[in-house]
């Protein structure tokens, strides 16, 4: 007879748990609390790589598995992900419940706003009760929100996710994204992602959530490998400065395009696309600095959006930029995209063709369709980076929780239940 695993989730206990805890340490501390509150055992936290293709088992101590790695008092272990239980949770969002005998394996995501982190697995003593999985699923949640914390003061996790070694080029690239890949709000859905070709070729993308408007932008440095990732750090800097400055749209590029003119040097350009969604109006407007044209799929059929272009960034000293408006309607799914998903050995690629066909899919899971498509287009030898964000609008009015400050109130989890043998 199902019956609830434990006292179920105690989030201020939790929480304590993890208060004054190191940060390298927190994630166990806190793995540890949730096994005591669930009545669990064996359970471990799996973080998503960069790759999105495995996830990688991190536990503390330096024994135990075979062809793991060992770093700073950390293990980790490299799960591959394509056809097994992981890939389906992740990707789907919905807790798998597996019976093993009086026993229960449970598979939770762990995810915060649409940001896919990782996995939370576990074992119960007995088959649960919809209480105790929907007790997990909050678990999962908020063990979202520890990971997010502790990640900002230790390399552990950023180094457990990289199962294949940086270049320097990478490394600088790597701090011009957005700490979060997807973004989940009331009136939107954004994820972004870039596969990296083995010579870095400066693609970057970002984005901000205010409480009344989302800024995006998506970049493409001129040249490759250190050269292209310091160029494409000065116009991400220039960028965000403006941004942060309350500058509009146009200020924002000229204010990019003459630090590119005065600090880069001759013949160094980057491409780009610049754009301001007013949540409060439902309108939205971009600027296109010689940059590759979006598409947009609406009622099914997949278009380019014509839009006049302006010369790239660090081309003309003093250049104005054309404000554009850009149309958006509930439904509509629009992708931003670089140069590597079209041009040289990605030639091949019918972009429009695979974004029809992952036209049923969350944002999270099309760009990471897009970069494999790429990856399987150019034999896994991409010769330019290849960037794409997919931004799903749905109109509306946004709520107060939709600024970036304005995160969950509380920790219930979003993650559906799948049990094994059921639809």
């Amino acid at each position: 007879m199902p019956t609830p695993p434990g006292p179920g989730l105690d989030v201020g206990m939790l929480l304590d748990r993890v208060d004054g805890i190191a940060p390298i340490d927190a994630v166990e501390a806190a793995a540890g609390a949730l096994a005591e509150m669930l009545g669990a055992r064996n359970l471990t936290f799996l973080i998503a790589d960069f790759s999105g293709r495995a996830v990688v088992r991190l536990t503390t101590g330096t024994a135990g598995v075979e062809g793991a790695r060992t770093q700073a008092g950390a293990q980790a272990e490299t799960v591959p992900m394509s056809g097994t239980v992981y890939e389906r949770v992740l990707r789907t969002q919905e807790v798998d419940v597996h019976p093993l005998d009086d026993e229960a394996r449970i598979i939770a995501p762990v995810t915060d706003r649409g940001d896919a982190i990782g996995l939370l697995e576990l074992v119960l003593p007995a088959h649960p009760a919809p209480t105790a999985v929907a007790d997990v699923a909050a678990a999962a949640h908020a063990l979202a929100y520890v990971v997010i914390a502790a990640r900002r003061y230790t390399d552990v996790f950023e180094w457990g996710q990289r199962t294949t070694p940086f270049s320097l080029a990478a490394e600088i690239q790597r701090r011009l994204l957005p700490t979060s890949y997807t973004c989940e709000a009331g009136q939107f859905t954004l994820a972004g992602w870039l596969e990296p070709a083995a010579s870095v070729g400066g693609d970057t993308f970002d984005y901000t959530l205010n409480r009344d408007s989302l800024h995006v932008s998506i970049t493409d440095a001129v040249g490759h490998e250190v050269e292209a990732a310091l160029l494409a750090t000065l116009l991400v800097g220039a960028l965000r400065n403006a941004r942060r400055k309350g500058l509009d749209l146009a200020a924002q590029a000229r204010y990019a395009n003459d630090a590119l003119v005065e600090n880069a040097s001759a013949g160094q350009f980057v491409t780009g696309q610049l754009l301001r969604v007013d949540l409060s109006a439902g309108t939205a407007a971009i600027v296109n600095a010689g940059h590759p044209s979006p598409l947009r799929l609406r009622n099914g059929r997949v278009q380019e959006i014509g839009l006049g272009i302006d010369p790239p960034f660090g081309v003309v000293p003093g250049r104005s930029f054309l404000t554009q408006a850009f149309q958006l309607q509930a439904g509509d799914r629009v992708i931003f995209l670089t140069d590597g998903m079209q041009e040289r050995n990605a030639a091949s690629l019918d972009v429009e063709v695979a974004l029809r066909d992952t036209a049923d899919l969350h944002p999270r899971e099309v760009v990471q369709e897009l970069g494999a498509a790429v990856l399987r287009a150019t034999g896994g030898d991409l010769r330019d980076d290849a960037t794409m964000v997919c931004l799903d609008w749905y109109g509306g009015r946004p709520r107060r929780s939709d600024s970036v400050n304005g995160a969950d109130a509380g920790l219930v989890s979003p993650a559906r239940v799948l049990r094994r043998g059921q639809a």
